[in-house]
């Protein structure tokens, strides 16, 4: 296996025609970028289309010290745009209005489609006006909760087109986080669908809805307009039927609204509404450690800036190239990477609405053969799944159309990092290992196809006009080789702007630990040539297989259970999903902990937040190491989900027998 000093040069034939085409030109860009920020993103800003110009003197201003007064940050303020309008009037206006947007592939391999430029335009206009003509206004939120179907994307411009904030939500999500999320950013519309079949399974996406709005109502909330995409019908199930759209879903009368319906009559011409820079585009949940969902709020024009501009240099995006991105749209990487980045340059995308193994195991790379993909994007869980299989599943299929790979969600471990250079890439790719956030909005470190030596596990340099910095506990910056708290010491145009209807929460969580830098609860290392390595969460959030959810969150969800009276949760390293959750509970006086117990918390975690979350393990804890003031200590739990015994100092514990108690009642295939 490679080791930290191992260096993987970019191919000459990346290089050569790279937009940054050596690492002394990234070099210099990158430094103009952090001294003259005006001048760097104003260039860029000058591609896009701006209904009031742009104010030099107004371009970019911020206070990242809490001591000094409000966390703020803006960019391009006082000039007012629409990023619909920059993503698709703007291509056809430029004569791309041919130019193939999407390649649809189904779930099945016998379902695909595409849309244009100019049809695309078409039907956001049309869906933009029948959310006005359902009362819909500018800064209005509407709840999203789809497949990876090509609806999704009209929608979610369609809100733009009008001033609307869409609050996508990933359709794995429980009817009940569903819910938490409506509730949050009060939406009155909500646009889904019937169902959707991910492999062999069938996901009833109008039924979680149906639930989610109950709860919501059952609160106060109703939803007002349901609009729901008859998805079933149009495409072959796994045994090969095609069903016809007359399904069965339940629709409510005077609220559910089927999308073929109404969408196809309305008027293809829509004058879009012209949002300052610093209007919310888009909130997108993430988890929080205390449990409760943040909806990150992000703008337009920053955002527009910097998904267009971390799409083409990153993936050194070329007109005639056909780019696929495999994230759900539900999550920031779809965002930035599935809609804004790609529309932004005039690109030509892959959608995919399927798995990797589905209807075989190759499925990804006959994709990849089938639309001639030159930059692929996926995450290492797909990565590290795929890598079980038979070798020859990638080595027989036709793979010499990728340029660029991108990896995303997590930090790649290096076995698989020379699987994906090796196998996938024929050694001829460069590798992209992004490391960002939802609340970075974009890529914020990453090698550079063309001019970063690339080493595998390492997300290498900073991004233009990203700083990043190491800090200690106390708050002191490492300077060369060392390990720290992961910080950003200045915004770029792409980061968040608040917490929604919480901007107290939003100061508090990224910006009071070290005033003056954002804090990105991850930690990271420096090594001796200069490359940053990201170690993973040093709070109490875990990662698995790309979603990241907070140990408070299950905590709470296993407690609701009457026979729980304590619950702990850790990370486990997972061989495929990086990490996996690990549960300690205590049961109350009166309970038997038994198969029966454990299938009904595993359900209760599938049901409250969403199958993803299931937790692989459940220990009985008697009791938990608890410091004499009350506090759970997570260390020793983690060490005894991996069985160290190598737990330190245990003399802050009220009763230090607990922990060889909990070694010795480890389930034995745990």
């Amino acid at each position: 296996m490679p080791s930290e000093k191992s260096v993987y040069l970019p191919n000459p034939s990346v290089a050569k025609n790279a937009f940054v085409s050596s690492f002394a030109q990234y070099q210099e860009m990158y430094q103009k970028s952090i001294d003259n920020p005006e001048e760097f993103w104003g260039e860029i800003a000058k591609q896009f289309y701006w209904e009031t110009p742009i104010d030099i003197n107004s371009f970019f201003r911020y206070n990242f010290d809490i001591r000094k007064g409000p966390i703020y940050t803006k960019w391009l303020d006082g000039a007012t745009t629409n990023i619909a309008y920059n993503l698709l009037d703007r291509n056809v206006k430029n004569g791309f209005g041919d130019k193939v947007a999407f390649y649809w592939e189904g779930n099945h391999p016998d379902d695909y489609s595409r849309l244009t430029y100019k049809k695309l335009l078409e039907e956001v206009c049309r869906f933009a006006n029948v959310l006005r003509s359902k009362g819909v206004k500018k800064g209005d939120r509407v709840a999203v909760y789809m497949p990876m179907i090509l609806e999704a994307v009209i929608t979610l411009l369609g809100c733009a087109r009008i001033g609307a904030v869409h609050s996508l939500v990933f359709a794995g999500f429980s009817a009940d986080s569903f819910a938490e999320r409506i509730l949050d950013c009060e939406a009155r519309v909500l646009v889904t669908a019937d169902g959707v079949w991910r492999g062999e399974k069938l996901l009833s996406l109008k039924n979680i809805c149906d639930q989610s709005m109950n709860k919501c109502a059952q609160k106060g909330h109703n939803v007002k307009t349901c609009i729901v995409v008859s998805h079933l019908g149009r495409v072959t199930s796994p045994s090969g039927v095609q069903k016809n759209r007359n399904n069965k879903t339940p629709m409510q009368e005077g609220r559910d609204v089927w999308w073929h319906d109404i969408v196809p009559q309305a008027s293809t011409d829509c004058v879009p509404e012209w949002v300052q820079a610093e209007d919310p585009l888009f909130m997108l949940y993430t988890s929080g450690s205390t449990g409760k969902p943040k909806g990150v709020v992000h703008t337009t024009a920053g955002y527009l800036l910097y998904a267009a501009t971390t799409f083409k240099y990153v993936f050194d995006y070329k007109p005639n190239d056909v780019y696929w991105c495999t994230a759900d749209i539900g999550w920031i990487t779809g965002h930035t990477y599935v809609v804004y980045g790609p529309l932004a340059n005039c690109a030509t995308s892959v959608l995919y609405e399927g798995t990797p193994f589905y209807p075989n195991n190759d499925r990804f790379w006959l994709v990849v053969k089938k639309y001639k993909v030159n930059q692929f994007y996926t995450a290492p869980t797909a990565i590290r799944a795929l890598m079980k299989f038979e070798d020859d599943l990638v080595k027989r299929v036709d793979l010499s159309s990728l340029k660029v790979l991108g990896s995303v969600g997590e930090p790649i471990n290096p076995e698989a990092w020379m699987w994906y250079y090796k196998l996938v890439g024929r050694e001829k790719c460069s590798i992209v290992d992004t490391f960002w956030q939802t609340e970075t909005g974009g890529h914020v470190l990453t090698p550079l196809p063309g001019a970063t030596p690339m080493k595998p596990g390492a997300a290498a340099f900073p991004f233009f006009g990203v700083q990043p910095a190491l800090l200690d506990e106390s708050g002191n910056e490492i300077k060369g080789e060392g390990e720290g708290y992961l910080v950003f010491a200045r915004p770029w145009p792409g980061i968040m702007r608040t917490l929604y209807n919480n901007h107290p929460r939003y100061e508090t969580t990224y910006f009071s630990k070290f005033p003056g830098y954002y804090c990105t609860g991850d930690g990271a290392r420096r090594d001796a040539d200069g490359y940053l390595w990201v170690t993973g969460r040093v709070d109490d959030m875990l990662n698995v297989s790309g979603h990241l959810m907070s140990t408070a969150e299950v905590e709470s969800v296993l407690t609701e259970h009457p026979n729980v009276a304590e619950a702990a949760v850790v990370a486990k390293p997972h061989p495929v999903k990086g990490e996996c959750l690990y549960c300690f509970i205590t049961t109350t006086d009166t309970t038997r902990f038994d198969d029966k117990l454990l299938t009904e918390l595993k359900q209760l975690v599938r049901e409250r937040i969403g199958p993803f979350a299931q937790p692989d393990v459940v220990q009985n804890a008697p009791a938990l190491p608890k410091t004499r003031s009350g506090k759970i200590m997570r260390r020793i739990l983690r060490k005894v989900a991996v069985n160290d015994r190598d737990v330190g100092d245990v003399s802050t514990l009220a009763d230090s027998h607990v922990v060889e108690e909990l070694f010795a009642s480890r389930p034995v295939n745990a």
